[in-house]
């Protein structure tokens, strides 16, 4: 089983469309696949057609008493979400008590033991979910946007998940996935190849190029193979998938 934080402090960049698509794909190619929204906002609950936002969910797992198969939602075949719930957001900024919810959620993830993934998708911050997710996962997936501000805040981000490492003597896989990709402008390239310079053998194969399709999707409760498969989107999340479970990077 692998457990994965998608994780950028930045957002906008990518990282709900990428545990949606990512996971379907996943689950498509015969894979066990959970998300789960550890993101208050709720926007992959919504992205994966739950979008009742009283319906409890993590967050009242990690408070209250339910279980996690209260709030596992089967959504497709083979992939099941657990919703983020109304109570997720009281977390972000807790401290009381801190350790002992971050050890329930590792508890948690570390029993689902039938799943080939388990992915996280979580608040674009570095606080108390995001903190709770690292230390419960052993993988981390930073999607990044093609353009020159995405890339200065990797700086900070690495800089940011290299201490949280050190303090808790943990060491994480991490890879970064390129998305909001434009092939034809030069700026989007120079961020690729910065990139790549910088983080060799990290940087996923394949770049997800921006298109309508992905942006759409989830106003529809669809991932991009729903929506509109065939097209960029569908096409380059599905190499993706590829990149990631075959540890495919640029050099």
């Amino acid at each position: 089983m692998r457990l994965v934080s998608v994780v950028n402090q930045k957002g906008g960049v990518g990282k709900t469309t990428t545990v949606a698509n990512l996971g379907h794909m996943l689950a498509m190619q015969g894979n066990k696949v959970t998300t789960i929204d550890l993101d208050p906002q709720g926007s992959l609950t919504i992205s994966l057609g739950q979008a009742d936002p009283t319906l409890p969910g993590i967050g009242e797992v990690l408070l209250d008493d339910y279980s996690i198969k209260d709030v596992t939602h089967e959504v497709r075949k083979n992939m099941q979400l657990v919703s983020c719930g109304p109570r997720l957001s009281e977390l972000e900024q807790m401290h009381q008590g801190s350790s002992e919810i971050a050890n329930r959620l590792k508890k948690i993830l570390r029993k689902m033991k039938n799943q080939d993934f388990v992915l996280l998708d979580c608040p674009p911050s570095s606080g108390f979910l995001v903190v709770s997710a690292l230390y419960a996962t052993n993988e981390i997936i930073i999607p990044v946007a093609g353009d020159y501000l995405a890339l200065h805040g990797m700086s900070h981000l690495i800089g940011t998940l290299t201490q949280f490492e050190k303090s808790l003597k943990l060491k994480h896989k991490t890879w970064i996935a390129i998305t909001r990709y434009h092939p034809r402008r030069k700026l989007s390239k120079d961020v690729l190849d910065n990139l790549v310079s910088h983080f060799p053998g990290q940087v996923l194969k394949t770049s997800i190029r921006e298109t309508s399709a992905l942006a759409e999707g989830p106003g529809f409760g669809m991932t991009v193979f729903e929506y509109r498969n065939g097209s960029n989107g569908a096409e380059d999340y599905k190499k993706l998938a590829l990149d990631f479970t075959k540890g495919r990077t640029l050099q």
